[in-house]
């Protein structure tokens, strides 16, 4: 038990090893050391421009990520619920699913223009079904047992949703937020890239124009080091607080 609370200290001890090992064999600016990479990313920091453009990029990871889980919850659970309903909006579910991202992202630029809410639209579209089939299946497998409770003691429909059915739909909701995390965020940089003047996805298009592998590598460890934090510091906490029920 000792021994692993220090693994992944560890493992991302031999990734930098291996890392400067190879970059020490190549030799070579596709593949900068770790110190070159850490001393671009101290440069860029003081400098201001790594944090407002992930300010930049986290804002609209915020929004967008929230009307999708706000969005994807509510006509999830309805869909789960109510067969009808579900039986009419499965093949346009299915569709919206497979439908590229780069497509959604073309047609909202081009039908709403180069501007804030049509990037944002676009990043909640490609999302937004993700999260209505991942809350679906949870919805249909919800406890009959329990339902039938709480129509027996008459809870009222929010009642039914806060102590019924949300905490049966935790670990849907948090495989959701967790999946859409790590979507969203590729979105956003395609978003960014196409059609926005700012943000990271921006910047790393002017560094692939320059082959500026160094800055390249920065910059996404400076969002993958936030995507740890929000996992460390709001979703495992989260994740422990809702499964207290549990035995």
């Amino acid at each position: 038990m000792q021994l692993n609370k220090y693994l992944p200290s560890l493992s991302l001890l031999v990734f930098l090893a291996v890392w400067q090992g190879a970059a020490s064999t190549l030799h070579s600016n596709t593949l900068p050391a770790p110190y070159t990479v850490a001393i671009v990313f101290w440069q860029a920091v003081v400098s201001g421009q790594l944090p407002y453009h992930l300010g930049m990029t986290l804002m609209r990871l915020v929004v967008s990520f929230s009307i999708s889980m706000l969005l994807g919850c509510a006509i999830g659970i309805v869909l789960g619920r109510n067969k009808a309903l579900n039986a009419f909006f499965d093949h346009w579910l299915v569709i919206f699913l497979n439908v590229p991202a780069l497509v959604t992202i073309i047609l909202c630029y081009v039908w709403f223009g180069l501007v804030e809410s049509a990037a944002i639209l676009a990043v909640v579209i490609n999302k937004l079904p993700n999260v209505i089939v991942t809350i679906r299946e949870g919805t249909r497998a919800l406890d009959t047992d329990l339902m039938d409770m709480a129509r027996c003691y008459h809870f009222s429909k929010t009642k039914t949703l806060r102590h019924v059915i949300l905490p049966q739909l935790q670990p849907f909701l948090m495989g959701a937020t967790r999946s859409g995390l790590a979507l969203i965020w590729k979105i956003i940089l395609v978003v960014e890239l196409l059609g926005r003047s700012n943000g990271m996805g921006y910047q790393l298009h002017l560094f692939f124009q320059m082959f500026d592998v160094a800055s390249i590598l920065a910059y996404t460890i400076a969002f993958v080091a936030v995507i740890q934090l929000i996992e460390v510091l709001i979703l495992k906490p989260l994740d422990k607080q809702a499964l207290r029920w549990r035995r």
